[in-house]
């Protein structure tokens, strides 16, 4: 289980607790707590507009919450010391829904480039590990050639390469599938589970798409859009198995929600 309760302290992993997301009046959600521990994939499931982009942002530091603490192996993303956040975030990759793979740099300028920004290495040692991290997700030999110029499975795989440029601990996918057929959704699958493996990476994944969610996920948190808050916690064949939550079980089992409620009643 993912639930957290007040006498919870994990000293590993990633620990969001009590947080509130909102923008301004508008309430996206509120009381999300959840630990993913190290090396385990965790997703973030929930409706169209039930706010897991938006807790997505906040976890990565693109947004900041007024209520709530997330933590990183007992660090607190919060921080006013500018050197201890950038130092945070540099344990932090992050796959884009649209890859924001730089449309007139190379692929192997792309995943070079957090290295030159963020590393003192040396150019041959750059080219090195630019090499390594695209064997590692399936592109070996694509440095030279340009986004543009590859299929939308290659370029999730080369935002994925740029994403573990700097050996993160943590990697966050936000809808990682979107876009693709499934036979390419599956093998992005496979590529997460076997980089979690190889690399022990934490993955955090923000997902709708229920093939993947099922496949990839060893615990998830439903996000709900009417009560504005978690409402179920665990595996994804757990909640399906378990859960008396009308909208939960829908959303497992894509059926309309109304329909769920109506057989709930029956």
């Amino acid at each position: 289980m993912a639930r957290l309760d007040e006498h919870d302290n994990p000293s590993r992993g990633l620990v969001v607790r009590n947080l509130r997301l909102a923008f301004g009046d508008t309430l996206v959600q509120d009381q999300v707590s959840f630990h993913v521990a190290p090396a385990q994939i965790f997703v973030i499931m929930g409706v169209s507009g039930c706010g897991k982009s938006t807790l997505l942002r906040h976890i990565i530091d693109l947004q900041r919450a007024e209520v709530g603490d997330i933590s990183f192996d007992g660090q607190r993303l919060i921080s006013d010391d500018r050197a201890e956040r950038a130092a945070l975030q540099e344990r932090i990759g992050v796959l884009f829904q649209s890859t924001a793979l730089w449309s007139s740099m190379t692929v192997g300028e792309n995943v070079a480039l957090p290295m030159q920004l963020h590393t003192r290495m040396r150019a041959a040692e750059i080219q090195d590990q630019v090499a390594f991290k695209l064997a590692l997700v399936g592109l070996a030999g694509q440095e030279s050639r340009m986004p543009s110029e590859l299929s939308g499975g290659m370029q999730k795989r080369a935002g994925l390469a740029r994403a573990i440029a700097l050996d993160p601990d943590y990697l966050f996918l936000d809808e990682p599938s979107a876009g693709l057929d499934p036979i390419t959704s599956q093998r992005l699958d496979a590529l997460i589970m076997r980089l979690r493996d190889a690399l022990g990476l934490s993955v955090i994944a923000v997902s709708h798409e229920l093939p993947s969610i099922f496949t990839i996920a060893d615990d998830s948190i439903y996000l709900d859009n009417q009560s504005k808050t978690p409402i179920a916690h665990g595996t994804p064949r757990d909640m399906l198995d378990s859960t008396v939550d009308a909208r939960v079980r829908a959303f497992l089992k894509r059926e309309p929600i109304e329909d769920a409620a109506q057989g709930a009643d029956a």
